[in-house]
């Protein structure tokens, strides 16, 4: 590794630099939020815009450093998977767009905001807790959205003619019981059910209650079993594979802990060999130049030996 890639991989791994690159990322994040103010816009638009033009190429040059940190191989920087995502940002508010793209663009911007995920571990392991339980989330959602579909079923089976608003078609059920296992007012629904739409709940809707019906028995077996099951049971298995997913990514940052700090000292042992082997080296090389010119005393020396001796000898001859 070349000095000036030496020196860029202690300034990019140094503390200041990333302090510094972490108040650039906050400051760009307020840039975003000042101008959804069309106020602010139209007064100091033209100084955001510069402020973020200069934000971007900071940016700019913190990928660039970064490459220039890797030496002769600046491909290594994308093995780092937080540097992908680096990279992909600034590149995107790069792309030339125009009209309703302008906006997607702008909105694009917002996403260097999670850059701060990078530079906290603690929020690392947070992401990292979510991406592993991706797969075993996968599996719960399927088996809540068949508790979602049956029931959606049967709630418009049951209660389409006496209750149109929350069950007159599928969709509508769908999303009535989304607002059931959020426990938002759910009460209200159920209490329809129970009593019928001319008693309960449809104070400012008479003209819908066109059959009303009450189902004190089916209605809050229905219910108090659906928020049984969808809320307290099946949403908490999220929370169940979301916390296993932290203990695991918990486990897993402190592992490499451990082996960046086992590595340091095997790195140095590295160094040091690697020293040790260039200083013996240069001893040969030196071995070689010593032996040669041992080997050949007048080439080397000769001339220099000849005019010295000759200042010193006294001259022949006679004075004057």
């Amino acid at each position: 590794m070349n000095p000036v890639s030496t020196r860029l991989k202690l300034i990019v791994e140094s503390g200041p630099f990333n302090h510094f690159i972490i108040a650039v990322i906050i400051f760009a994040g307020i840039l975003v939020g000042v101008e959804t103010y069309p106020g602010v816009m139209r007064e100091y638009g033209d100084l955001l815009h510069l402020l973020d033009s200069i934000v971007l190429w900071i940016f700019v040059a913190e990928v660039v450093m970064k490459m220039g940190a890797e030496g002769r191989r600046p491909w290594r920087y994308f093995y780092d998977n937080w540097n992908v995502f680096d990279f992909i940002i600034v590149a995107i508010c790069f792309v030339p767009a125009g009209g309703q793209y302008a906006l997607v663009l702008r909105m694009a911007r917002l996403f260097r905001v999670l850059r701060l995920v990078r530079f906290i571990p603690r929020l690392q392991i947070l992401v990292t807790a979510l991406l592993k339980s991706l797969p075993s989330m996968v599996y719960v959602s399927m088996l809540l959205s068949l508790l979602f579909y049956m029931y959606a079923v049967a709630g418009t089976f049951l209660f389409a003619q006496n209750d149109p608003v929350h069950f007159g078609t599928l969709h509508q059920s769908m999303l009535s019981l989304f607002r059931i296992v959020t426990l938002e007012d759910w009460t209200d629904i159920m209490y329809t059910a129970i009593h019928g739409c001319d008693v309960y709940g449809f104070g400012f809707k008479e003209h819908l209650c066109t059959a009303p019906q009450a189902f004190p028995v089916i209605g809050p077996l229905y219910f108090v079993s659906f928020v049984l099951i969808g809320t307290m049971i099946v949403l908490n298995l999220f929370i169940g594979v979301i916390m296993s997913g932290m203990d695991e990514a918990t486990a897993e940052a402190h592992r490499d802990l451990v082996l960046e700090k086992l590595q340091g000292p095997q790195n140095l042992r590295r160094e040091l060999q690697q020293l040790d082997e260039s200083l013996k080296a240069v001893q040969e090389h030196l071995d070689r130049v010593r032996e040669w010119a041992e080997e050949h005393p007048m080439t080397a020396g000769g001339a220099a030996t000849d005019g010295v001796v000759g200042e010193s000898e006294p001259r022949d001859g006679p004075e004057g």
